[in-house]
């Protein structure tokens, strides 16, 4: 009998051994506290928005033709009327001085005429009152007046060439503005194409000939970006947004809805999209962006504050979370509130400092599950 529970005693060791040294080895997880803070329902923009000038143009000669004149290098400034380039046009020019000298003479041939036209229309009177004495004969007066009205005629006709000859010269002028251009705003010289003495191609329809000059007023910026049609609808003007750039990281600029796109654009291969604009509430801040960066835009739809939240990452389909219970893995399911991509709002199903898995993408992690909590978030 000693014998036999000796054996039974030995067996039950190495079972137990056995299992102790097989049993599943607790999983190491990430963990979060459920705290208190501000919740909101946010929108973020499918693809990368861009930081645009209010004012923007790309200024190209109405007319082709060599350049003459290139009064300005990329990135000066310009004010507003300022000569930027002009193509050759010494055929333009010699048709304005013609025109000029015609005006000249014109006037100098209305004059003239004007003077004799005074001079008849005197002598009408005279003969007129020569008649109403008996001096003259009635036939002497009519052919005075006749020749008063005929140069009065005459007088007219000459002005009329001298307005002729001034809408020749402004028309001259016209047409040298078709190889001119000059700066619509006061700006910043983006881009030029073309040097001195190259031939410069205005842009035919349908062909995208790159611009002469592109002019930039970086005075005022604000961002344009495509947002999914489906949330259109929630979008209006006047609604607050951060925007981030990859260029200054770890800055939020805050600024407000000004525009929202009347229709959908719909681009092969894309998913269709509604642009928006968000003017900078602090221009100030804005200044010195360049237009061109990429932007992203969050637009706020509404906000709690001090509710109870999760990262929204730890919630599992269903609503359902994972609740560190000693050190065991509970399933709960929660009643939730406004979300966004970093945080949601729990209303019901968790209460504050209760700790909820974060890392349900590892092996193993699953209600029942025996867990221990990594050192960097036991906090």
């Amino acid at each position: 009998m000693r014998r036999i529970a000796l054996a039974i005693a030995v067996v039950l060791l190495l079972a137990a051994g056995f299992f102790w040294f097989t049993r599943p080895k607790p999983v190491a997880v990430a963990v979060r506290e459920v705290d208190r803070g501000r919740v909101e329902a946010t929108l973020a923009n499918t693809r990368a928005g861009t930081v645009e000038a209010c004012q923007r143009t790309k200024l190209s000669t109405i007319m082709g033709g060599r350049i003459e004149y290139l009064g300005v290098k990329e990135g000066d400034r310009v004010k507003q009327g300022q000569l930027l380039l002009k193509l050759w046009n010494d055929d333009q020019q010699a048709n304005s001085d013609l025109a000029a000298a015609q005006i000249a003479l014109a006037e100098r041939r209305s004059d003239e005429a004007c003077i004799v036209a005074v001079n008849a229309e005197k002598e009408a009177k005279r003969q007129t009152e020569l008649r109403e004495k008996g001096f003259v004969s009635t036939s002497k007066e009519e052919a005075a007046r006749t020749e008063a009205d005929a140069r009065r005629a005459a007088c007219n006709t000459t002005k009329a060439d001298v307005a002729q000859a001034q809408a020749k010269l402004k028309a001259t002028r016209v047409e040298q503005g078709r190889v001119a251009l000059y700066a619509p705003f006061d700006g910043i010289v983006a881009k030029i194409v073309g040097e001195l003495g190259e031939y410069s191609t205005p842009s035919p329809p349908g062909v995208p000939t790159p611009p002469a000059i592109d002019l930039i007023d970086d005075r005022c910026l604000y961002v344009s970006a495509p947002m999914d049609e489906v949330d259109a609808p929630k979008i209006a003007i006047g609604q607050p947004v951060r925007v981030t750039l990859d260029a200054l990281p770890g800055k939020t600029l805050p600024g407000k809805v000004r525009r929202v796109a009347p229709y959908v654009l719909a681009v092969e291969k894309q998913a269709r999209t509604v642009e928006i604009e968000v003017d900078f509430e602090r221009p100030a801040e804005a200044s010195g962006l360049l237009v061109g960066y990429s932007a992203d835009v969050e637009i706020v739809l509404d906000g709690h504050d001090e509710v109870l939240r999760i990262p929204t990452a730890a919630i599992q389909e269903g609503n359902k979370v994972l609740v560190l219970n000693d050190d065991r893995l509970e399933e709960r399911r929660i009643k939730t509130g406004l979300a966004n991509w970093e945080y949601t709002e729990v209303t019901d199903g968790l209460q504050p400092g209760e700790r909820i898995v974060t890392s349900l993408e590892r092996t193993g992690v699953k209600a029942g599950a025996r867990v221990t909590v990594e050192e960097s978030t036991k906090r």
